[in-house]
């Protein structure tokens, strides 16, 4: 498997205000085009308030056709997430961010409590998915319980997207 990098553009904050057509920097923006391209799918965002970012949201309510036309139905799909502080919103955040991808048909993919760090960890990692304690500055480096609990996932992601292509 090979993965795809995207990000979601900005929401406007004024009424009619233009988006950028592309990122100054970073990956390019995520597409409807790239869900109907990949094998699955691992979507992650910053936690706000339990949630998902608002360009997320925005990006994921704009998927409405996919949902009628059952274009997502049976791809994998997992997520991720980081909060300032250990009692954040991980975990609703990661649900807020599940529900849409359930309402697609969408496999779910989380961290088994057969990974060891799961039931370990002093900072993120749920079985929702991976997560981060970034620290309320953003001080915190991604610790390697975080780093094997993400990569467990991905590789979860990717196993499973190879099973259901066969």
């Amino acid at each position: 498997m090979e993965a795809r990098v995207r990000c979601v553009p900005p929401v406007g904050t004024g009424f009619g205000e233009a988006m950028p057509a592309i990122p100054e920097s970073g990956p390019p923006y995520a597409s409807v085009a790239d869900l109907h391209e990949c094998a699955g799918i691992a979507m992650g965002s910053p936690t706000r308030f339990g949630n998902m970012a608002a360009p997320l949201k925005h990006f994921l309510d704009g998927t409405s056709s996919e949902w009628v036309s059952g274009a997502l139905a049976g791809k994998p799909a997992a997520v991720f997430c980081s909060t300032a502080t250990m009692h954040g919103g991980q975990e609703a955040t990661l649900l807020s961010m599940i529900v849409p991808l359930l309402h697609h048909g969408m496999v779910i993919v989380g961290v088994p409590y057969t990974e060891p760090r799961l039931t370990s960890t002093l900072s993120g990692g749920t079985p929702y998915g991976a997560s981060h304690v970034s620290g309320p500055k953003g001080e915190n480096a991604v610790s390697e319980d975080e780093r094997e609990l993400a990569r467990a996932l991905g590789r979860r992601l990717a196993g499973i997207a190879q099973k259901l292509q066969a």
